[in-house]
């Protein structure tokens, strides 16, 4: 665990106490909440273009649920450009693409992690086809296959305004959760990813602003309970 820990953005495990480690617990609880009149499963976390933090979001967001005690599996859907199995440490030769084209079964290439009850699907070799291999009957097959083994299954997608295949993935979720980094996204941007992830009827949940500065009062408020623990 402690490369796991050093080498990775896991929060979570290196700074348990942290403000961005509660921000993370705040989401898990908001996304619990929402359960109230439908039940949540399978999540998908995107955003409108690269570099804006939701492989970081989603990691973070499963070990939350892991630490709970849920079986969580977190797995990567971005075929094109694969960037989850870096944050575990993992290659990436066989995964979801692989089992999409019919290569591997699921629990084949299924790997546990270094946090308890977490398990990972990668990217697996990358495809001529993500877009086709998504939409195809293989995967929401899969993916109800999976609801029998896990409590949560938590889908990192690709950009929504990059490619189609994140606008395929979240269609297929009980929920969406939409990353946007403070300063990076244009407001044209997120308000044309709105529109993309209305027009699918993406069941989305609600945002996160990422690397948000804290100022000096949440500072203090968050120093005064890391104290009182």
């Amino acid at each position: 665990m402690s490369r796991l820990a050093s080498e990775t953005k896991l929060i979570m495990e290196i700074n348990p106490n942290s403000p961005i480690a509660e921000a993370y617990r705040t989401l898990k609880l908001n996304i619990q909440f929402s359960e109230w009149d439908r039940k949540l499963q399978v999540i998908a976390v995107t955003s409108s273009i690269p570099g804006e933090g939701k492989t970081t979001t989603i990691s973070n967001l499963a070990v939350c649920f892991a630490k709970e005690g849920k079986k969580v599996l977190i797995m990567d859907a971005d075929l094109r450009k694969a960037s989850l199995h870096r944050i575990f440490s993992m290659a990436n030769k066989v995964g979801l693409s692989n089992v999409l084209v019919n290569q591997y079964h699921a629990s084949d290439v299924i790997r546990t992690t270094g946090v308890d009850n977490l398990s990972i699907l990668t990217s697996g070799s990358i495809p001529p086809n993500p877009a086709e291999l998504l939409t195809s009957p293989n995967f929401m097959e899969m993916i109800d296959e999976l609801k029998n083994s896990f409590d949560i299954i938590l889908i990192d997608t690709p950009p929504i305004l990059t490619v189609s295949d994140g606008l395929i993935v979240t269609t297929l979720c009980d929920g969406v959760v939409f990353v946007i980094q403070a300063g990076k996204a244009k407001r044209h941007l997120i308000k044309k990813s709105k529109e993309k992830l209305d027009y699918a009827k993406a069941p989305l949940l609600g945002v996160v602003l990422n690397n948000k500065k804290l100022n000096k009062s949440e500072s203090q408020y968050y120093d005064y309970e890391l104290k009182e623990e």
